[in-house]
């Protein structure tokens, strides 16, 4: 797990250890403070598109309701809703 700043949007990576509690505590952190963040999916971390997307999905179930993501190749980009989702 890896952390780089480009411009504003801060990026994270996903390695060869997959979607870890840990990775997932990191993004829950970060979002109290961003809006957004890119998710590189290493190639080690899986093989095809869609164990990219299963990962995503884990992750976006992971963190809440509150987020959306859009999947590129291997870059998840995950954006936090301004508002809280309503039930």
């Amino acid at each position: 797990m890896a952390i780089k700043h480009r411009s504003e949007i801060l990026q994270l990576q996903i390695g060869k250890n997959g979607l870890t509690e840990g990775f997932i505590g990191q993004a829950k952190r970060l979002f109290e403070t961003e809006k957004i963040i890119k998710i590189s999916i290493l190639k080690s971390a899986c093989r095809d598109k869609k164990e990219a997307e299963e990962m995503v999905n884990k992750l976006l179930d992971a963190l809440g309701k509150n987020f959306t993501a859009r999947l590129v190749g291997y870059v998840a980009t995950v954006q936090k809703f301004r508002r809280e989702v309503r039930e």
